[in-house]
């Protein structure tokens, strides 16, 4: 059974940082597309930050503000978050798919883990 289990979410002051984390338990990321989404209520999920075959591509509206890495292992996904602004707060979601990165064909998600960034 595949688990995706994010954290590292909290609350914050605009222009700091957070980690996030997700661990993958009975999967490896491999070759899979992989990444971040994030939703706010009443919105649907938008991709942050996706990666496949050590390409990334990230959501334009960051300009340079997140980063995404992967351990080694290739079982723990990170997306680095500085200079944090209110309009990052959100519920943040880790994904894996073996197929595409269309993000309507994502197979696993994690649980979500909230951002709060404050003014």
């Amino acid at each position: 059974q595949v688990q995706l289990v994010e954290s590292g979410g909290g609350s914050v002051q605009a222009g700091g940082s957070l980690r996030l984390s997700c661990t993958a338990a009975g999967y490896t990321y491999n070759t899979d597309c992989i990444g971040w989404f994030r939703q706010v209520p009443g919105k649907g999920r938008v991709a942050v930050a996706l990666t496949r075959n050590s390409n990334t591509d990230y959501d334009d509206s960051l300009e340079g503000r997140f980063t995404l890495s992967l351990d080694n292992a290739k079982v723990t996904l990170y997306l680095h978050m500085n200079r944090l602004k209110p309009e990052d707060t959100a519920m943040y979601y880790c994904a894996a798919n073996p197929g595409t990165c269309i993000s309507s064909d994502f197979a696993y998600w994690g649980q979500g883990t909230q951002v709060t960034v404050s003014s």
